[in-house]
C-alpha cells in the first residue's frame, strides 16, 4: 500500500505510527498539494493528504478512515475497541487530538499563507483558544492515569501524541508544559517509543 503525504502533515504522521505499531509497510509518496497540478485530486476530490492508494488503485482519504481501516486488518495489537463506550471514549480522544490540529493548522495557514494586509489576528486568536481548550481538556482527562483510556496504549494516545507534538513542532512559543506536569510526563514517555522516534517531522 501507498501513503500519499508530507513529512510535516500531523494527520499523515498519525496514520504512520499506525502503521508502524500494527507492524504494516506502507510506502510513503510525498506530495505537495499546494502545487498546481497536484496528482492528489486524482486519488482524493478534497486535496488532502493522508491518502492510502490500496493494492487494487483505490484510495482510502482523511487519517480516522485510514486508521480505522488499518486497525481492523489484522488483530495483532488493536488500538480501536471493537465496540461499546471503550470504542467511543478512543474515538473522542481522537476527535479532541485532530481538532487541536485542526485549529493549530488553521491559524498557522492564516498567520503565513494570507497577505500580511489580509490576515485576521481575531481569527488567529479564535483557533488559538481552541488550541489552549483543548490542552486542558486532554490534561484533565488524562489525570494522573498512564494512558488515555482503559489503562493501556490505544490510538487516543497515538492521536494526542500526534497533536503535542505538532504543537512543538510548529508552535514553540506555546508553553503547553508549565502548567500540566503530568500531561508533560506522559507525553515525554510517549514520544520515546521507536514509532514515535521514527515519524518525527523534519526540523524545518
Amino acid at each position: 500500500m501507498i501513503l500519499i503525504g508530507s513529512l510535516t502533515s500531523p494527520y499523515v504522521r498519525k496514520v504512520r505510527i499506525v502503521a508502524a505499531e500494527k507492524h504494516f509497510e506502507l510506502k510513503l509518496e510525498l506530495e505537495d498539494v499546494w502545487k498546481p497540478g497536484s496528482r492528489i485530486v486524482q486519488l482524493n476530490p478534497l486535496g488532502k493528504v493522508p491518502t492510502l492508494v490500496m493494492e487494487d488503485g483505490g484510495a482510502i482519504f482523511d487519517s480516522r478512515v485510514i486508521v480505522e481501516y488499518l486497525d481492523q486488518l489484522t488483530p495483532v495489537h488493536r488500538l480501536i475497541p471493537e465496540k461499546g463506550r471503550e470504542r467511543i471514549e478512543v474515538r473522542c480522544w481522537e476527535a479532541l487530538a485532530d481538532g487541536l490540529m485542526d485549529a493549530a493548522i488553521l491559524a498557522r495557514l492564516e498567520a503565513t499563507q494570507r497577505p500580511e494586509a489580509q490576515r485576521s489576528a481575531d481569527w488567529i486568536e479564535r483557533q488559538m483558544i481552541k488550541v489552549r481548550a483543548a490542552v486542558q481538556a486532554m490534561a484533565r482527562g488524562l489525570g494522573t492515569n498512564e494512558w488515555c483510556c482503559e489503562g493501556k496504549y490505544s490510538l487516543a494516545d497515538v492521536a494526542t501524541g500526534c497533536a503535542l507534538s505538532y504543537l512543538d513542532f510548529r508552535f514553540p512559543e506555546i508553553d503547553w508544559r508549565t502548567d500540566n506536569p503530568a500531561l508533560t510526563r506522559y507525553a515525554e514517555k510517549l514520544f520515546r517509543r521507536q514509532s514515535f522516534v521514527d515519524t518525527l517531522p523534519p526540523s524545518a
